[in-house]
């Protein structure tokens, strides 16, 4: 075990050499700052995608008011993993933003619930991320354990890929509009499935997840999480690339709020969600 820290040490301190050499020759000017204008860059040095650099064109006057970024555990493995792939993690903050605003909105003229202030922790915990907060004021906290197991193999790739991907999950939490008439998150389920449903539906859009391999088989899509989302993501692309963005919107229009009608205000009359699903599910194979 004490081999096994001192080589992810090794490993930690070289990541963290490569990007500071990699700032030493950007022109005089930081990584950090770099990533702030230019937008050329995720953590760990790799390019942007094209959903990305279309993200942060569209929105590129958007930023989350405040961010209050606090690492609880500065001594941990996965904190120290963290911060040698993310120089500036503000603006890395308000990248993942903008990719999902630009999955859930068509402008900053929509409905967007308020978000003026974001405190997102690092904490040595169980778990991996989860949001909390509300009216505006957000809470958001990493694991850094879940960040020391994403480290397996000295991958820094897949910690980047892996906390992007988390980061999706949770922001879009944060933009999200909630089902109205229907409860809440606590007492009903059709909320709940919606809700966690959505988040990752904007991961499996933006690339979060590993496409078909993280795809769960059978299940209902009222199950919520993956099941849900890959079959809402699967909609987009076979009937509606915009649908993601209306069926958010169906939130506060559908009242009270239902699958069905959230779905026929969306795709029309015929459409009914039990009958898509069956469809998706003989598409993917789950079925014949």
């Amino acid at each position: 075990m004490k081999k096994q820290i001192i080589t992810l040490r090794v490993v930690v301190l070289a990541i963290a050499t490569i990007l500071v050499v990699g700032m030493s020759v950007s022109c005089g000017s930081s990584r950090a700052t770099a990533m702030a204008t230019s937008g050329a860059t995720i953590s760990g040095g790799l390019k942007d995608t094209p959903k990305q650099i279309e993200a942060a064109k569209r929105w590129k006057n958007f930023s989350i008011p405040r961010i209050d970024f606090e690492d609880k555990a500065p001594n941990s493995e996965g904190s120290h993993i963290y911060h040698a792939l993310i120089a500036n993690p503000e603006a890395y903050i308000n990248k993942v933003a903008r990719e999902v605003l630009n999955t859930l909105y068509y402008s900053e003229k929509d409905s967007i619930p308020r978000f003026y202030r974001l405190h997102y922790t690092l904490e040595d915990t169980d778990g991996v991320s989860a949001k909390g907060g509300g009216g505006g004021n957000v809470t958001i906290f990493y694991s850094t354990r879940h960040i020391q197991r994403s480290f397996v193999n000295n991958d820094t790739a897949r910690v980047d890929f892996e906390t992007r991907g988390v980061l999706l999950h949770e922001l879009t939490h944060a933009f999200q509009l909630e089902p109205q008439g229907i409860g809440d998150y606590g007492s009903n389920k059709t909320f709940w499935a919606f809700i966690e449903g959505m988040a990752d539906a904007v991961r499996v859009v933006n690339d979060g997840f590993h496409g078909e391999k993280d795809r769960p088989k059978g299940g209902n899509y009222k199950d919520g999480y993956r099941y849900t989302g890959y079959f809402l993501a699967w909609i987009q692309q076979t009937k509606d690339h915009d649908f993601l963005k209306k069926f958010n919107r169906t939130a506060i229009e559908v009242i009270p709020w239902s699958w069905d009608g959230a779905v026929q205000k969306c795709l029309g009359k015929n459409y009914t969600m039990d009958g898509l699903w069956h469809e998706y599910q003989v598409a993917m194979g789950d079925v014949k």
